[in-house]
């Protein structure tokens, strides 16, 4: 991969679902040495810190008053949108989550971005879970489920900043899905969203899917945003997260699907979402992030320093 600009951009969103933890995620990267892996690569490395949002107010929803720190996430939002157009502009962003509610900002930032450059943006995202609900159709109240349901348009969005840049169904492609409500399973069985469950994988193996999604960015000229949810790896190796689901990624399927982007060339920023420090072992979940990031960014599984 050629040489670029790392952006690391702090997003210590702890405001998406009621577990805390996920604040401590940041420091946690930097401290597992993501800056140091990714100069190893040959890539400069910008720390533009962490985002500090505007004071969130006691605003509430009434069509859904189970809503969890509404306008919390509001206010990160905001900011995320700021920062992540601000850093797409400056390099390659790399977001430091924070949980996965930091993902309604950060893709937010990097499409303005796109729509600037002329380009269509398309996302990849990798997670146990859709997060295609709304504000209005949780019942949890977790926002951290809602960031896809945002950027692709649906109804329910009204305290957040208007969506300026929505993403078309078919350039969303989720892969790992293993956690999927019946509403949620509903929208995406009628949708043009390319859905790959774990099953999937099991029967056809991850290269197939992806590297078809893969083709149709190329084909479009998009811009790829890789948004990693720490629960698309198995428990047993990725343990620092608080919604756990069994039977999640390998360890190298994970570095294949990272290797594979990398490959394409076709990678413009990255999310690193819902690590909880708070319950990791000596550091295993982070460090293993740190090592799926240098993967996306040219390090090969043989390369790995153990």
């Amino acid at each position: 991969m050629r040489a670029v600009t790392c952006v690391l951009v702090g997003a210590p969103v702890d405001s998406g679902k009621r577990r805390q933890g996920c604040k401590m995620g940041p420091d946690a990267y930097r401290t597992a040495g993501l800056e140091e892996a990714l100069r190893s690569l040959g890539h400069s490395v910008h720390d533009s810190g962490n985002v500090v949002p505007r004071p969130a107010n006691e605003n509430q929803d009434p069509r859904n008053p189970a809503l969890h720190a509404l306008d919390e996430n509001v206010a990160w939002t905001e900011g995320l949108i700021a920062a992540g157009e601000k850093a797409a502009r400056d390099g390659f962003p790399i977001f430091l989550g924070g949980d996965h509610a930091m993902s309604l900002g950060t893709i937010a930032g990097v499409a303005a971005y796109a729509k600037a450059e002329g380009r269509p943006l398309f996302v990849l995202w990798l997670d146990a879970h859709s997060d295609i609900h709304t504000p209005t159709t949780t019942q949890s109240g977790n926002l951290h489920g809602t960031a896809v349901a945002y950027h692709l348009g649906m109804d329910g969005f009204d305290a957040f900043p208007p969506l300026e840049n929505p993403i078309p169904q078919d350039h969303v492609c989720m892969i790992g899905l293993r956690s999927v409500d019946e509403p949620e399973h509903q929208f995406l069985a009628g949708s043009d969203v390319m859905a790959i469950d774990m099953r999937a994988i099991d029967e056809q193996g991850i290269t197939g899917p992806l590297t078809a999604f893969l083709d149709s960015v190329a084909a479009a000229g998009g811009m790829l945003h890789v948004s990693l949810d720490a629960d698309f790896l198995d428990p047993s190796i990725a343990p620092a997260v608080g919604t756990t689901v069994p039977g999640g990624a390998t360890f190298r399927e994970a570095h294949l699907v990272m290797e594979l982007v990398c490959d394409s060339g076709l990678a413009t920023s990255l999310d690193l979402a819902e690590l909880n420090p708070f319950l990791d072992e000596r550091g295993k979940t982070a460090t293993l992030m740190v090592d799926l990031a240098a993967s996306l960014l040219g390090r090969r599984v043989f390369d790995r320093p153990t």
